[in-house]
């Protein structure tokens, strides 16, 4: 059996009396989309803060294992920056962009947890640290051609549309190079073209192998780009499987339309 890139198990978070997460489990293995759905208030964006270190669990173990790897790394308790460099990168429900930095500069700035250089070569700028910022350069216009905002990598990234903007925050995510790539609802917001658009921009960064872990409102994006699909409702995990599975389970169904 394959491991599993990310192995969640037992994740809990408690906020005073409230419990928002209840012994949640959920893996995700390389290449794969695992879609995370549930009602508003479900405990979904919870769930990416604690596994990305912005919240301390109250319980339960966040594993990730590098792929080909038999050593798995413990991301309980590690600040938000480690989280990253260990391999997990996500982008937010509410656009973060650098709004004064242009479009190039904002994926640049991902990949400042890969560079080498610091203190010294900023101030002395041996031969290392200037092709370690050829490097930056080049690969930050790679993935801006990847997402098609190269031709706008000189525009400050606050003039971009809004569809725009989300690509242009999941280029900065993926400058980290990460093992796994969280998506926070990434259609929210979108028009009818932008959410194709991002369909087939998805589809498009698995094909090269990259693992997604994916919130989403828009049942058809999520059917139309998930290999499996974790659905939360109060917290708890009340169903997972194929598409095909999900869309008939009377759990799910009852938690989205009522009784």
């Amino acid at each position: 059996m394959t491991t599993p890139i990310l192995k969640v198990t037992g994740l809990t978070m408690d906020f005073g009396g409230i419990r928002a997460l209840n012994q949640l489990d959920l893996d995700v293995c390389a290449g794969e989309i695992v879609a995370l759905i549930g009602p508003n208030g479900a405990g979904k964006t919870t769930f990416f803060n604690c596994v990305t270190g912005i919240y301390m669990p109250t319980a339960g173990e966040v594993l990730l294992t590098p792929t080909g790897s038999s050593k798995s790394i413990s991301l309980k308790g590690l600040k938000p920056n480690i989280v990253t460099e260990k391999g997990l990168a996500r982008t937010f429900q509410n656009i973060r962009l650098f709004s004064k930095m242009t479009v190039l500069e904002n994926v640049m700035i991902g990949r400042h947890c890969r560079t080498k250089s610091f203190i010294f070569g900023a101030v002395f700028r041996p031969q290392k640290t200037r092709t370690e910022e050829q490097e930056i350069l080049e690969t930050s216009y790679g993935l801006l051609e990847k997402v098609g905002l190269d031709h706008l990598a000189n525009e400050f990234s606050a003039n971009l549309s809004y569809g725009a903007q989300r690509r242009l925050e999941i280029a900065r995510a993926l400058a980290t190079e990460p093992l796994l790539l969280l998506l926070d609802e990434p259609a929210a917001g979108m028009n009818p073209q932008e959410t194709i658009e991002l369909d087939i921009l998805i589809k498009k960064i698995t094909s090269e192998g990259q693992a997604i872990l994916l919130i989403e409102h828009d049942m058809k994006l999520v059917m139309s780009l998930s290999d499996r699909i974790f659905v939360m409702d109060y917290g708890k995990k009340i169903a997972e499987g194929t598409p095909a599975e999900i869309r008939a389970n009377p759990d799910v169904i009852k938690a989205y339309l009522g009784e």
